[in-house]
């Protein structure tokens, strides 16, 4: 095969880590945002140039003042408009596209959904009547707990449609994580399913919903059942349990007039994945939030209607709510869903998916690249991907290898891509490049966006010099930002801001440096180091260094009870994993960071424990090189990998 590749775009050469990346000529004439002066606006301009997303919206009251900022760090987005956020995704697109597709789904045993913005409203609408007639109303809080379904999208819509606040909780999630978020919310009705498949096997989710209402202290008045394994699971209902599909057969065809919200009103809560500690009920308001990610789906991600867009992350993260649902269909775009791993049935389903149903913009994860990277180019080289405009990425840091790799073979080779920073609190994309105005940096998330102010600095809130660690913050509002935590005014306060001389400054808990040129690279969160031998190393500074030696596609760096360095390491699969390539990963850590940080263990291990939001676990790695207890790995994404990494540690001792 040339270099051409099979759809026959032209690939470029290398490029260099430092190198900064001009967007392809014809991308920048088409691309959404093409006015390089949207930095001196948003400067001239301030909160006010945010009107530039609101106005993306429909208001059922429009908007006067864009932003409240008397009682910080309580800010208020436009606080006197009223919207719906149903209507936004739903309604106003019926006139221009009634029958273009909405959703596109994909199941895991080959079934295939599709649903046009005019079936989308008729079956949120159904819905929305048939959970007014359980009960319930408006600021109700809703529980979700549903895997990849058309579903789950359809219930977030209906949930807003009648002024219900939703809170979506990860179908992978235990019972008792089911329980503890159904009380955080004082939510009172669930919507769930009766299982799903995981690979070949069938698992009983209405089994851990049952168990959770009995953890609960919170009583359920209802409980929505969707139907999703058919005759491969027989599950019975209660007197207060309603089957999903005959409560909206039932009312098809009945249209609920939406209810006006206020802009600061409750749209969703999501609770934090608690990796890292117990999980925080994080709010999120309708009109900042809704205003944030339909204009970076626009602008960062490059969105219009006509698009087939993919957002692979799962719907139960702050990703999926933004990126798979409220951004792609306020904008009016086609979403696809997809509902398995991205190697289910075999390697090629991802791609195969893409070629397919001519994707062109696709946002996935550093971390299913590394795993693309490991299983072979052989398999996105053989599928024609010529359809794809531009490539963007969200999660951990990107590594300049990986970069290289996901550009060329999945984006012959000119594709942009943009590599986001944001988090669950900050609700939309808050550091990336513009994909037709700003140069692209491999392993730099780019700069701040245009009205966000973020800053790298030391511990006493002073900038950093380039190249230099630090602290990022976020020096005043944004539309996206929390409203507030479940918990109260109080923790929301100590566990995110600091009041400094210059005004409250957002704490966004992540190290970063900053280049010359603005462009920030996240070093991870700030507690993700470990103590070896008096020294302070930063876990993805180490990791960097290693997944940099050939053949390496992804490391996890933990220490143990003796205060060692263990490293997790994975491989290619045509790589073999011996001592040589141990040898040239301590000279590589040697090299790049110092002799102290050679590993004084390294395990060779398939795979690495990920949430199903694609983060490492990294407590786990350290409980196996400590020997210690670590608890149920059911809600982890791989858990068989478990053992076998255990096995892996033994081996080494």
């Amino acid at each position: 095969m040339d270099d051409a590749g099979v759809d026959g775009r032209r690939r470029d050469g290398p490029v260099a880590d430092d190198e900064a990346v001009e967007p392809p000529r014809e991308f920048s004439e088409r691309a959404v945002a093409s006015d390089a002066g949207a930095d001196d606006a948003f400067a001239a301009e301030g909160p006010g140039a945010w009107r530039r997303a609101a106005d993306l919206l429909d208001w059922e009251r429009e908007y006067e003042a864009v932003l409240d900022d008397g009682d910080p760090p309580f800010y208020k987005w436009f606080p006197d408009g009223r919207l719906n956020a149903s209507v936004n995704c739903v309604d106003r697109h019926l006139d221009e596209r009634r029958n273009q597709l909405a959703i596109r789904w994909f199941g895991k045993r080959g079934e295939r959904r599709s649903y046009t913005y005019l079936d989308l409203h008729r079956e949120v609408n159904a819905l929305a009547a048939g959970l007014r007639e359980l009960g319930v109303e408006e600021d109700d809080v809703v529980t979700l707990y549903l895997p990849m379904v058309p579903e789950l999208p359809i219930a977030m819509l209906a949930c807003a449609r009648v002024g219900a606040p939703h809170n979506v909780v990860f179908a992978g999630l235990s019972a008792e994580a089911l329980a503890t978020r159904l009380d955080a919310a004082d939510s009172s009705y669930l919507v769930t399913c009766d299982g799903y498949y995981r690979r070949e096997d069938a698992f009983n989710q209405k089994s851990k919903a049952d168990n959770a209402r009995l953890r609960a202290d919170t009583d359920l008045d209802a409980t929505v059942v969707v139907d999703r394994l058919g005759d491969a699971l027989d599950v019975s209902l209660g007197d207060d349990e309603h089957g999903y599909e005959a409560l909206v057969d039932a009312h098809d065809g009945e249209t609920v007039e939406p209810v006006p919200r206020d802009a600061t009103d409750l749209l969703f809560v999501m609770y934090t994945s608690g990796t890292t500690g117990r999980p925080k009920g994080v709010e999120h308001a309708t009109g900042g939030y809704l205003s944030h990610v339909a204009w970076t789906t626009r602008n960062v991600l490059d969105v219009r209607p006509e698009d087939t867009y993919w957002c692979a992350a799962d719907i139960g993260w702050i990703t999926g709510h933004s990126y798979g649902v409220y951004g792609p269909l306020s904008v009016g775009t086609t979403t696809l869903l997809y509902e398995g791993s991205p190697d289910y049935p075999d390697r090629d389903r991802v791609w195969d998916l893409i070629e397919r149903n001519a994707v062109s913009v696709f946002y996935t994860s550093p971390t299913a690249i590394r795993s693309f990277m490991k299983w072979g180019a052989e398999y996105p080289d053989r599928h024609d991907l010529s359809s794809i405009r531009l490539l963007g990425t969200v999660g951990e840091s990107i590594t300049p290898k990986a970069w290289r790799w996901y550009r060329e073979h999945v984006g012959g080779g000119e594709a942009p891509i943009v590599d986001t920073w944001w988090q669950t609190e900050t609700g939309a994309i808050a550091l990336a490049t513009l994909p037709g105005i700003t140069p692209m940096k491999p392993g730099k998330v780019g700069p701040p966006l245009p009205g966000i102010d973020a800053r790298v600095v030391d511990e006493d809130g002073a900038p950093v010099d380039p190249g230099e660690p630090g602290y990022l913050t976020i020096g005043s509002p944004w539309p996206g930002m929390l409203r507030g935590l479940r918990e109260g005014d109080e923790r929301y306060r100590r566990e995110y801001w600091i009041e400094a001389e210059d005004g409250w400054r957002y704490r966004t808990g992540d190290g970063a440096t900053v280049d010359e040129d603005g462009y920030v690279t996240i070093l991870g969160r700030v507690d993700d180091v470990i103590n070896v031998r008096a020294q302070r190393f930063n876990t993805a500074e180490l990791e960097s260094a290693i997944v940099g030696v050939g053949g390496v596609t992804e490391a996890a760096v933990v220490s143990d009870d003796d205060g060692e360095i263990v490293a997790y390491v994975t491989t290619r699969s045509d790589v073999e994993p011996d001592e040589a390539l141990k040898a040239a990963i301590g000279e590589e850590l040697g090299r790049e960071v110092g002799d102290l940080a050679r590993p004084d263990r390294t395990v060779f291990t398939p795979d690495l424990p990920k949430t199903r939001s694609g983060k490492i676990m990294r407590r786990l790695l350290e409980d196996i090189a400590r020997d210690e207890e670590f608890g149920n790995v059911s809600a982890l994404r791989n858990p068989e990998v478990v053992g076998e990494i255990e096995s892996s540690v033994r081996e080494s001792n």
